[in-house]
């Protein structure tokens, strides 16, 4: 896992790679050869229960595309805690893949190193056009007004899924809509070696996630208008501490979890010994650890009051994974090949559908396989409650600052140490600071 100083490194890598023209990809607004037009290197993001499931579900899809094409693609499935830094990496060596995937809200900081190919009307073409996608998917693949720096692949929200007999046994009869339901449910729940409520405290992207939400539900934005970080908000201060006081102060999420990284709360929760999880696609994990889909549902992520959902009240941030093209590859005709093969109607409700994921492109996204309760879930809130995280070039580091002061505190909290809004407006001032060198 990233610590402190690779926020440093982010912003090194992103002033290199801007101001370097052949870093990356070099500077022409289409970029690319076609010097090797038989091979194709991706870099997948880790979407299912494991690598090895990444694997088996791509490679036959993999295989599909060569038969089509002729073209072979060289499969890496990357894990979440390596990504960004293997591209960050990649752009100021040009050392990379031909296509990777990439979080959508990296879009912004990795469009500003140059390194990846820009997505213009004559890209978008390539690929059936940009009309075919959802456009709030196409607007969080890049900074508002320029080229988007990916296409959207698939699409992701918050919810919360909770475990059915968990929720029996403890005579619950419905998932909580506000976070003090979630609270005193999560009190019922929490006993006899069980707990409430699932965290992934090492997990720098994660707790930026949930932290970005309730951010919003306390009226903070976490950067001004300018782009200017402004971490140490009241609001910011109060969304990370009612964060950490699951934990610290409620008690209802094992001291354990300020460790879990690897979707460790995943495993708890299909185990029986989690009753709830906040979570983007969690169907194909819990299928693939022995859950049917009668043993859970997902519902809304609570809200400070009222019905998830309605309102203006954020539940969710706009997730999804994206695709993009290194400027700099020997196969560009193949790569934009490959993107379009992978937005296709066909591929687009496969994979999604294995993936428990939303098509960003229209057309897939009406099938009825995305009607289920919990992908309604996700699709609903994508429309009505979800809002995107800052579009600004320096959100990765944001996310590796930030994300590494709510860590230090879960592990405070995990230790018994007090957590208040002193300490937790220290850390995130710490956090601003290091943005700022």
């Amino acid at each position: 896992m990233r610590n402190v100083r690779a926020a440093a490194a982010v912003t090194l890598a992103i002033s290199i790679a801007a101001g370097v023209t052949g870093c990356g990809g070099g500077s022409s607004a289409s970029g690319g050869s076609n010097d090797s037009p038989k091979t194709l290197t991706y870099w997948a993001s880790n979407q299912g229960p494991s690598i090895e499931a990444d694997k088996k579900i791509l490679t036959p899809e993999l295989k599909k595309f060569e038969k089509q094409t002729g073209i072979k693609v060289k499969l890496e499935v990357v894990p979440w805690a390596d990504l960004l830094n293997r591209i960050l990496a990649a752009t100021t060596s040009g050392q990379g893949p031909d296509v990777l995937n990439i979080g959508n809200t990296w879009s912004a900081s990795l469009q500003a190193t140059g390194a990846l190919l820009p997505w213009n009307k004559e890209n978008f073409d390539a690929i059936g056009g940009r009309d075919r996608f959802v456009e709030s998917a196409v607007a969080s693949a890049g900074a508002e007004g320029k080229d988007p720096s990916a296409v959207p692949l698939y699409s992701l929200a918050y919810a919360l899924y909770y475990n059915k007999k968990s929720f029996a046994e403890a005579g619950i009869s419905k998932p909580p809509a506000t976070w003090d339901e979630l609270v005193a449910d999560g009190k019922k729940l929490s006993k006899d070696g069980k707990w409430g409520l699932g965290a992934e405290g090492s997990n720098l992207s994660n707790n930026i996630h949930q932290t970005f939400v309730l951010g919003q539900q306390h009226g903070a934005d976490f950067f001004d208008k300018s782009g200017k970080a402004t971490f140490t908000s009241d609001g910011a201060v109060a969304a990370v501490k009612q964060y950490i006081d699951f934990m610290a102060k409620d008690k209802i999420i094992a001291p354990g979890n300020a460790e879990y990284a690897q979707n460790q709360s995943l495993t708890d929760f299909a185990k029986g010994k989690t009753a709830m999880v906040l979570w983007q696609a969690a169907a194909s994990t819990f299928a693939s650890q022995g859950m049917k889909p009668e043993d859970w549902g997902a519902a809304p992520v609570p809200v400070a009051a009222g019905t998830p959902g309605t309102g203006k009240s954020t539940n969710s941030m706009v997730a999804g994974i994206n695709m993009a093209v290194f400027k700099n590859t020997k196969n560009i005709d193949g790569a934009k090949k490959f993107v379009k093969f992978m937005t296709s109607d066909a591929e687009q409700k496969l994979l999604n559908k294995t993936y428990g994921s939303i098509p960003p492109v229209k057309t897939a996204q009406a099938d009825k396989a995305f009607s289920a309760p919990d992908l309604a879930v996700l699709r609903d809130t994508l429309a009505k409650s979800a809002a995107p995280l800052p579009q600004v070039p320096n959100e990765s580091q944001f996310e590796t600052a930030v994300g590494t002061a709510v860590k230090e505190l879960w592990a405070d909290a995990a230790a018994g140490r007090p957590v208040t809004t002193e300490s937790v407006k220290a850390r995130l001032e710490k956090a601003q600071q290091t943005m700022q060198q």
